[in-house]
């Protein structure tokens, strides 16, 4: 699909880690990358964890759909068969994606059932395996997203060891949630929140692994820490912040690449012509409009902006006319 984006849109420079939106899974969608995009021109995007099994086993090419206005997008797989890797890596980057990203930290029970994800920290030679098998896959860059730890395995040691198997591998880029995970007696949405964050730990290891791009993830949520974080690391990845918080991301883009801070009802105007060409081609409306509910956040007018979308959003017939309905208390405000 080629839907002309914002006038903002730069050039994108493809080893740009500086700012990075999370894989987030039910989140980070093909809509939602568009959208952020539309907020950012240069945040490196990357898709929901697709498993190595649907692609290869199931066949579920479907899922590598995103439109070109999203570049640099990554794509994060899921798995620990390094020939079945390869294998989903090389689809991933014959459908266009710039970079093939290895999760190496969900901690939920269903990704540690098919062993990979977090639990696969206790196993850096077989993570090593995995890469060097997709990057004889590919050219695109293979990165690996990981934890500072899992369970007891909670010093700088481990984490240490993992680093030098990655570099071994062949990895350059480094994306590393600041707390570890345990993977028995909390749940993925504790996982995010209770283990405390260890931002030194991250910054020790670049300041030992000065040629690795190290990029941080976990608990960032203004533009101050992003700035923070970038006067000792390579890249910071935004999360849930990003999400629930969208503008965020048009904020830090003002910040670190001397972009104007758009309006936010200029960004809504711009996303226009996608939503019809979506609903044109048989997508609900509110497929697209979740992703918008916090743009407004903080804001006078959010609560009808966000009660007015998800109120209307799945009645039949649903799309621009709502979005406009629902920007006229902001605009009251404004």
């Amino acid at each position: 699909m080629s839907i002309p984006l914002s006038p903002r849109t730069s050039p994108l420079p493809a080893d740009d880690w500086r700012i990075c939106v999370a894989p987030m899974m039910d989140w980070t969608d093909r809509h939602c990358r568009y959208f952020h995009r539309l907020l950012s021109p240069h945040a490196r995007l990357y898709t929901e964890m697709v498993t190595s099994a649907a692609l290869v086993r199931g066949r579920q090419l479907r899922l590598l759909e995103h439109s070109q206005q999203e570049h640099p997008v990554a794509l994060q797989l899921g798995g620990s068969d390094p020939h079945e890797l390869a294998q989903a890596a090389r689809f991933g980057a014959a459908a266009g994606y710039d970079e093939i990203n290895l999760n190496v930290g969900c901690p939920s029970d269903r990704v540690q059932s098919g062993r990979f994800g977090a639990c696969l920290m206790r196993e850096p030679a077989l993570v090593g395996d995995c890469v060097k098998a997709m990057r004889d896959a590919v050219s695109v860059p293979v990165t690996v997203k990981c934890r500072i730890g899992v369970d007891d395995q909670d010093d700088y040691a481990g984490l240490q060891h993992f680093t030098e198997t990655m570099l071994e591998a062949g990895v350059g880029v480094l994306v590393v949630h600041a707390r570890k995970a345990w993977l028995q007696g909390l749940s993925p949405k504790e996982n995010r929140e209770i283990p405390p964050l260890d931002y030194e730990r991250v910054y020790r290891l670049k300041r030992e692994f000065p040629g690795l791009v190290v990029v941080i993830n976990g608990g960032v949520t203004t533009v101050e820490q992003v700035r923070a974080h970038l006067a000792q690391l390579d890249g910071v990845m935004l999360g849930r912040a990003a999400y629930h918080d969208p503008y965020l991301l048009a904020q830090v883009e003002a910040a670190l690449y001397d972009e104007p801070l758009p309006q936010r009802d200029e960004v809504l105007r711009h996303l226009r012509p996608y939503v019809e060409a979506e609903l044109a081609r048989g997508t609900a409306f509110k497929h697209i409009s979740r992703h918008l509910l916090g743009l407004y956040q903080g804001e006078p007018g959010a609560r009808a902006f966000r009660r007015t979308l998800s109120e209307g959003a799945h009645l039949p017939g649903a799309g621009w006319a709502l979005l406009e309905q629902a920007l006229a208390p902001c605009s009251v405000a404004a």
